[in-house]
């Protein structure tokens, strides 16, 4: 057992009790919950440049902040953190605004969120009820560390004239607060490999460090194949690891060196690169992405750790946090923010007013200062939690490639996928389908990783099943687009697609598979033969 991770798991389990409480009595009345969210938030900032301007102390429930404030995107809240930016105060917030943490849009760094106290207290709020429910599902996560995906520090320049600094120095500082410390007492490895700019110095420090955690309790990551990529570098650059584990790491920065441990990688040399579970034989729970384009991988983490519970993630973004791995279930992180939800035809519904088995585009009110703001997720509501929503990830609502007027969307896309590919044993391990334009006559082409060849029945497959899509088929029918292709991918599929988004300026913990990319020239990037 290790004693520094126990203390800190027991004790922020205690801190997270009282919420874990509160959220389990509030979900018998999700209306009453909501409201008075919605009503201290109004009262808390109504004297604020973005409060005043919409009445904020006259609005009085949901129906009145629908009238008087016009759901919004990023872009159009854009002037108000400008603002912010150069130094002005209570704009969007009465709480002052820490710093903005960027985050992407599909093509790149494009967005500065505003961190307030306020909005990190909402994120602990959530955080502690699936860090409650987890321990007290599994208690023997509580006597052991835990590995947290980190994510090399994106460079962000400070724009001119800013007062407000951008990004925080460790993904934990999210939270912030005692929760922030304690959790860090807990990590398998350091917060400071967010500062490792080289991409094979950071995995290869990623990999010493967990290799010397024979106590690995929780892995937590976001996308299943960034762990299968881990797993892959593990097995290819096990020897030089052994060797390094040996001798240990000394870098110039105090905390990154690991010392060396020769017994361990003795011990490590008789296990195998292979075995894993004999690697890290107290794993219990792996805690990642299995929504959307997401499922497709989780055969394959199944695969390397048979035995280990999966528990797929909640709907997580920079701006807020939407539901909550609780219960065997992902309900609605209805204590944290406001939320209202958009229907097909663009009808807005209150948390409370959601049916089973419907789809809806999530709007969002946090604490950072975000009105009505609209995500640009879709969800389905898959159960409830007493009177709470548990929601299922469907896609982004704004994922469409559209060069010809084909308009395939990533919903769509995605369905296909899975058709076409739900008979592959073993299930691939990557598949994207992106425009070619090089070819004669630009086509779409399936990109996919996996063992053994293709079946010359997956092209035509493919292209019936696009041709669904009316656009697209008209588009084919024209001949502005030739008919769908597959390209199997040699090398790993996921590395290559984020090697390409990570030179497009997004950090790697943002990068999230697509079914559909709206990028082309992919084959310069994955080594990929028909």
């Amino acid at each position: 057992m290790n004693t520094g991770a126990a203390i800190g798991n027991l004790s922020w389990l205690a801190s997270s009790l009282p919420e874990l409480r509160r959220f389990r009595r509030d979900a018998r009345d999700l209306e009453g919950a909501q409201r008075k969210r919605l009503r201290d938030c109004l009262l808390r900032n109504a004297d604020t440049a973005f409060g005043r301007q919409h009445g904020f102390s006259d609005i009085r429930g949901f129906d009145d902040y629908a009238e008087r404030v016009p759901v919004r995107t990023y872009n159009e809240f854009e002037p108000w953190i400008d603002r912010i930016a150069a130094g002005e105060e209570r704009v969007l917030t009465a709480d002052r605004v820490r710093l903005f943490e960027p985050t992407s849009g599909s093509s790149g760094p494009s967005k500065l969120i505003p961190y307030s106290a306020d909005l990190q207290r909402e994120i602990r709020q959530a955080v502690a009820v699936w860090s409650a429910g987890n321990f007290l599902a599994q208690p023997d996560l509580l006597f052991g560390r835990a590995y947290w995906s980190l994510t090399p520090q994106m460079a962000v320049a400070q724009s001119p004239g800013s007062v407000v600094s951008v990004g925080f120095d460790e993904d934990s500082a999210y939270l912030g607060g005692m929760t922030q410390t304690l959790i860090n007492r807990t990590f398998a490895t350091h917060p400071a490999l967010r500062r490792v700019g080289d991409m094979d110095d950071f995995w290869r420090l990623t990999l010493l460090m967990l290799l010397n955690c024979g106590d690995l309790r929780l892995i937590s990551v976001w996308h299943p194949s960034y762990l299968a990529l881990l797993i892959e570098r593990l097995r290819t650059h096990w020897s030089s690891l052994l060797q390094d584990l040996a001798s240990g790491v000394r870098l110039d920065e105090p905390a990154l060196q690991v010392p060396g441990n020769p017994a361990r990688s003795r011990a490590l040399g008789s296990t195998g690169c292979d075995d894993l579970q004999g690697i890290w034989p107290k794993l219990q729970l792996i805690s990642c992405w299995a929504d959307g384009h997401a499922a497709v991988s989780i055969p394959q983490i199944q695969a390397l750790l048979p035995g280990i519970k999966i528990q797929a993630k909640g709907l997580v973004a920079t701006e807020g946090i939407v539901t909550i791995p609780f219960s065997d279930k992902r309900p609605l992180a209805y204590r944290s923010h406001v939320f209202e939800f958009f229907d097909d035809g663009g009808q807005v519904h209150a948390p409370w007013q959601l049916e089973k088995d419907v789809s809806y585009s999530v709007a969002i009110t946090t604490g950072g200062g975000l009105y009505r703001y609209r995500l640009g997720d879709r969800v389905r509501v898959e159960d409830f939690f007493y009177d709470v929503p548990c929601l299922h990830f469907v896609g982004r609502e704004d994922r469409v490639s559209d060069y010809f007027g084909e308009k395939l969307g990533e919903d769509f896309v995605g369905e296909v996928i899975h058709d076409v590919l739900s008979r592959f044993d073993p299930a691939p391990r990557f598949a994207m389908l992106a425009l070619d334009e090089c070819l004669d006559r630009p086509a779409y082409v399936l990109y996919i990783e996996v063992d053994g060849e293709l079946p010359e029945s997956l092209p035509p497959q493919l292209e019936r099943e696009l041709r669904a899509n009316p656009h697209y088929d008209l588009c084919v029918r024209l001949g502005q687009l030739g008919q769908a292709r597959v390209s199997r991918i040699q090398g790993s599929g996921y590395d290559a697609y984020a090697g390409r988004m990570t030179e497009m300026g997004m950090r790697l913990g943002d990068i999230k598979p697509t079914p559909l990319s709206r990028h082309s020239g992919w084959d310069r990037y994955f080594d990929a033969c028909d």
